[in-house]
């Protein structure tokens, strides 16, 4: 059991980071739909930089953070400077992010194929001492570093929303915009900063993939994990703590799924896999219709804001 949970937290650490950045955007007043996008190039991003700096893990995981906030200056760019519909931007770099990645790893290929690049994964970081307790021990602090990176982001995230200035900035902007203007600030780039913000802490989510989980690169890897995230965030209420749980549930599931695999049962493994997914819509029909958005999310701004 202790093993399963902590494959869950394994499992739901890129989930929960995709979900942290998606808060940051929702909460600005942007629907965060083009997470599986931003997800996808942070993925690539840390795959070509680690290979490319000949196994530097950092180097990969800068790549992976600039990658995701270039898509989410894109969007910011098109979505909030220019007015466009926030559900159509989202879906279109979603598209575009499975193609553009695509793309490039043939032409880096020299037989027009997609390239394997095979990096090694980033070490599980046992915490001395406290790795030893009982029961908690190989469950909370037995686990890679960026597992621990996303664990300590989720506390800080529920800090900066709640007990700082910015955070209150970022809540008004998507509750109240001419409030923030009235208090001599823009809220025009205050979403636009979110999103960013949200591009680079997505495309670490995808990073983890990559650097932490797989170890190479594959077309589409992220398989709807972006789209998790936005359910969880929905389903936690906006909120870092409630996303966590929520994407704990999500990675259980996709961890029994990974068991019942390996228990040989006579199910098709494309209908195993859809369980995460089918947990997902449930959960979100259940929990999420009684969701409060930001009650200015997807509202233009005028530019004279």
């Amino acid at each position: 059991m202790i093993e399963f949970l902590a494959a869950s937290i394994r499992i739901a650490t890129p989930i929960l980071l995709a979900g942290l950045g998606g808060i940051l955007s929702e909460r600005a007043g942007v629907f965060a739909v083009g997470l599986e996008g931003m997800m996808l190039i942070g993925a690539f991003g840390a795959a070509i930089g680690t290979a490319m700096s000949g196994g530097d893990a950092l180097a990969g995981l800068a790549i992976a953070l600039a990658g995701g906030a270039l898509a989410g200056l894109v969007v910011a760019i098109v979505a909030v400077r220019f007015r466009a519909d926030n559900m159509v931007t989202g879906l279109s770099l979603n598209i575009v992010a499975v193609g553009l990645t695509s793309y490039l790893m043939r032409i880096l290929s020299a037989s027009g194929q997609p390239m394997a690049i095979h990096n090694a994964l980033l070490p599980v970081m046992p915490i001395p001492l406290l790795s030893d307790l009982p029961w908690i021990g190989p469950l909370l602090f037995a686990h890679p570093p960026l597992t621990y990176l996303t664990i300590v982001l989720c506390v800080l995230f529920t800090l900066l929303l709640k007990r700082t200035e910015i955070g209150l900035t970022l809540r008004a902007t998507g509750e109240n915009p001419d409030v923030v203007f009235a208090s001599g600030l823009n809220p025009l780039k205050v979403r636009m900063l979110a999103v960013i913000a949200c591009g680079a802490v997505a495309g670490l989510g995808g990073a983890v993939l990559t650097t932490q989980q797989v170890g190479t690169f594959t077309d589409g890897m992220t398989s709807g994990r972006g789209y998790l995230a936005l359910a969880a965030l929905i389903v936690g209420r906006w909120t870092p703590y409630g996303t966590a749980a929520a994407c704990l549930v999500f990675a259980a599931a996709e961890a029994l799924q990974y068991r019942l695999q390996g228990f040989g049962i006579p199910v098709s493994s494309y209908v195993m896999q859809m369980i995460p997914y089918l947990i997902g819509l449930a959960v979100l029909a259940g929990l999420g219709r009684n969701a409060h958005l930001p009650a200015a999310i997807g509202r233009p701004l005028d530019r004279r804001l």
